[in-house]
């Protein structure tokens, strides 16, 4: 068997890029509303069989402004959710900045921890996994996860240790798609940001 999955970056937030929101339930603004938008119209003809979905707010609503276009119900799936921050969970970017443990994990996120959370290497895991198990079913599942999430399943098909993370970009709304056969995967695309 073979599946594309198309891993879809939620929506912009009044938040993006000032909080750690980590599983917080903050909603859309309307530029993420708009981003999802664009989002759906750039798949309004793919054929996709299914839509999954971190059960977070901000992607379940990216989710279902795409489903709609499809008819389709969304399913949500806690492999896909943000990573659990711990403590650093609803901290600004700001009041992290110049915190050794912070740095640290923005350095060495293949070794480093969070206060309390997960590891990078857990989360990236269990996206993986689910991932990987979509070839079995084949056909175009769309995936919708976080910044992080979809930059840790990118670097494993990359072949980058999770140290890289940050090497390249995932922005809101943006689709990164992977083609899996034979129970291997390929990168297609890296943050298409659709327009």
């Amino acid at each position: 068997m073979s599946a594309t999955v198309l891993l879809a970056r939620h929506g912009s937030h009044d938040e993006v890029g000032a909080v750690l929101s980590g599983r917080s339930e903050i909603a859309l603004n309307a530029a993420g509303r708009a981003e999802a938008e664009r989002l759906a119209d750039r798949l309004a003809s793919a054929p996709l069989r299914a839509i999954h979905a971190s059960p977070r707010r901000r992607t379940r609503e990216t989710a279902e402004i795409v489903a709609a276009r499809h008819g389709l119900e969304v399913m949500l799936v806690d492999a896909l959710d943000e990573i659990d921050f711990g403590a650093w969970t609803g901290r600004s970017f700001d009041s992290l900045d110049g915190d050794a443990c912070w740095d640290r994990w923005n350095a060495e996120r293949g070794t480093a921890s969070t206060p309390g959370g997960e590891t990078m290497a857990a989360a990236t895991a269990r996206a993986a996994t689910h991932i990987a198990s979509l070839e079995a079913d084949g056909g175009m599942i769309l995936c919708v996860s976080h910044c992080d999430i979809i930059r840790g399943v990118a670097a494993q098909y990359l072949g980058l240790g999770l140290d890289r993370l940050l090497a390249f970009d995932c922005a809101p709304g943006s689709l990164t798609t992977l083609a899996l056969a034979q129970g291997q995967g390929r990168i297609v695309t890296l943050n298409e940001v659709p327009q």
